[in-house]
């Protein structure tokens, strides 16, 4: 039951609790005694308050819905953070890249401009002796000498001429091809702005209608509530855990069940970020989102893997859930929306959802998408 219905039934009570009052006889009109008028009301029964009323419980089934709702509201936020930090990084690398091109264009524009320099200077010398180029110069020459020399400069120059000319057309080329490279990638700079903008509404909004939705709760339904969570992440883990996949994993993974040693600076890493909040889009180091804090402990393990866990999932190599070790990435959910770090003994760190901090949880409390490792 709603908040809006109980207090409508508590409304309902109040007024049958009056009505029953006013009914009795010779209470809430008897005369008052003969003898001068005084100015200060009788008191009457009405006026006595009516005994408080308790809401009903909102019911567990109700609840269920409620915990529900907000488990999709707060997957939408996720999708929608995967999204921003996918443009996010995509903004970040285009940026990286434009300020190459630039640097690219700039020397390609200084070059040019030194070669028409050359250029000017080889055609004013052509004509420096009274106006004649060296090609009539050449065939009017009428000492031996003076011919041999003549060739072998006109030979050199048509050369060092040619190879000029070459030189201008391939820096005017390259620098074209860089400008038209910089004008696309400005265009898809700002797509991708737009596309972070766009995800970064989203994730406001979904984040929004889930605190709207939980302060609609009392207090005591908040806690029956967050008492529904620890209970069915226990059953899902529970679930998981009969299926003998710990067993199985005994069983075949053997020596490889063992962390290397960057997964377990990686685990280390993890380990430290501990009661941090979850922030949408946070990298630390103050604060993480589930990928944030998977793709910096790898980071810091000297392992760079792609910054979602969709990309995670996508980039990085898949093992079977049998054979997970330390350090190894749990995606979770069809979407890949979802990234914790198995850390042994059916557990994982990782940074839950608005509202939370980073903590270990059950490796089988959410729908197990695959294992990745980034260090295979």
């Amino acid at each position: 039951m709603g908040r809006g219905k109980r207090g409508l039934l508590a409304a309902a009570v109040t007024v049958v609790c009056a009505v029953t009052v006013l009914a009795v006889p010779g209470t809430a009109f008897a005369s008052a005694p003969a003898g001068p008028a005084d100015p200060t009301p009788a008191p009457s029964a009405s006026a006595t308050p009516a005994p408080a009323v308790t809401p009903a419980p909102v019911p567990d089934a109700e609840l269920e819905k409620v915990r529900a709702r907000l488990d999709g509201l707060y997957h939408d936020a996720a999708v929608a953070t995967d999204a921003y930090n996918a443009a996010e990084e995509k903004t970040r690398k285009q940026s990286v890249q434009l300020a190459r091109l630039e640097k690219r264009t700039d020397t390609a524009r200084r070059k040019l401009a030194e070669l028409k320099d050359q250029a000017g200077a080889a055609a004013r010398a052509q004509y420096r002796d009274s106006g004649m180029p060296p090609m009539a110069r050449f065939l009017l020459s009428d000492n031996p000498e003076r011919f041999a020399d003549g060739a072998g400069t006109l030979l050199n120059g048509a050369r060092a001429t040619k190879k000029l000319i070459a030189e201008t057309d391939r820096v005017e080329r390259e620098l074209k091809r860089d400008t038209d490279d910089a004008a696309a990638r400005w265009k898809k700079l700002e797509r991708d702005r737009k596309d972070k903008a766009a995800a970064r509404k989203t994730v406001q909004a979904r984040i929004k209608d889930a605190e709207k939705l939980e302060s609609r709760l009392e207090k005591k339904e908040k806690e029956r509530l967050a008492e529904l969570e620890r209970q069915a992440a226990r059953k899902a883990q529970t679930a998981w855990l009969d299926t003998g996949v710990l067993k199985k994993k005994a069983d075949t993974a053997g020596a490889t069940a063992t962390a290397t040693s960057a997964a377990a600076r990686a685990v280390a890493f993890a380990t430290a970020q501990l009661g941090k909040p979850y922030v949408w889009g946070a990298e630390g180091p103050d604060s993480f989102d589930c990928s944030g804090l998977t793709s910096q402990a790898w980071a810091d393990a000297g392992t760079p893997i792609p910054r979602t866990s969709q990309e995670q999932w996508r980039q990085l190599s898949h093992v079977d859930v049998t054979e997970m070790r330390p350090g190894d990435l749990i995606i979770y959910f069809a979407d890949a929306t979802h990234v914790g770090m198995y850390v042994g003994d059916g557990k994982i760190i990782h940074a839950p959802r608005p509202g939370r901090t980073v903590t270990v949880a059950g490796a089988g409390t959410m729908p197990i998408l695959g294992v990745v490792r980034p260090d295979a």
